[in-house]
């Protein structure tokens, strides 16, 4: 029964016309983010002159979760004022209300279905960009630091890749564009640690 009543809400959201695009839109945009700001904490944490693995595993898990719930709410609040400003134009269309009508029970899906793969996007960046971490120990964290720089690219790769399918661009050369910013910021962030 739960299960069919999920189904049935995740139908009527993507059903929603614009409900894939937006999700395509935000969840590349924090990916990218969060991509960045891990890649920023490893900068400072494990390539700094003391590193301590659990500072940066904790760091790496907490600036996640933090980065989800802020991304969940803010895509939320966001979406809900648009969806209702939609709403309203259709209400005011038909002179009627459609607060429980199909249309208006897949809009409040597709707002929920948005957030939360939103929130979601900050913690598979964190988990994929934690492994090396987890799995090395404290000897091994400039080795997990590397590992871990080179995940953060490969997830601006793939990112870049699927961009240019979706947008029927050259996905190879879309990866290298967002794989080759990763590589500036790195090298930018290296330096100014390396100067504090």
């Amino acid at each position: 029964m739960v299960r069919n009543t999920i189904r049935q809400r995740l139908d009527a959201a993507l059903s929603m016309p614009e409900t894939g695009p937006t999700i395509r839109r935000y969840f590349v945009n924090t990916i990218f983010d969060s991509t960045f700001v891990m890649l920023g904490i490893i900068i400072g944490s494990a390539f700094s002159g003391d590193p301590n693995i659990h500072v940066v595993v904790a760091t790496i898990i907490t600036s996640a979760v933090a980065l989800g719930i802020s991304t969940g709410v803010s895509v939320f609040e966001a979406e809900t004022l648009e969806q209702n400003r939609r709403m309203d134009e259709i209400e005011k269309a038909l002179l009627r209300s459609l607060q429980d009508t199909h249309i208006g029970e897949s809009s409040r899906s597709s707002i929920y279905l948005i957030s939360f793969l939103n929130f979601l996007a900050p913690l598979i960046a964190g988990t994929i960009i934690l492994l090396p971490f987890v799995i090395l120990s404290q000897e091994g964290i400039q080795t997990a630091a590397w590992i871990g720089v080179g995940l953060a690219i490969s997830i601006l790769f793939v990112t870049g890749l699927v961009m240019g399918r979706m947008g029927r661009r050259k996905p190879l050369v879309q990866g290298m564009r967002m794989a080759l910013f990763g590589v500036a910021a790195f090298v930018l962030c290296y330096f100014i640690e390396s100067l504090v």
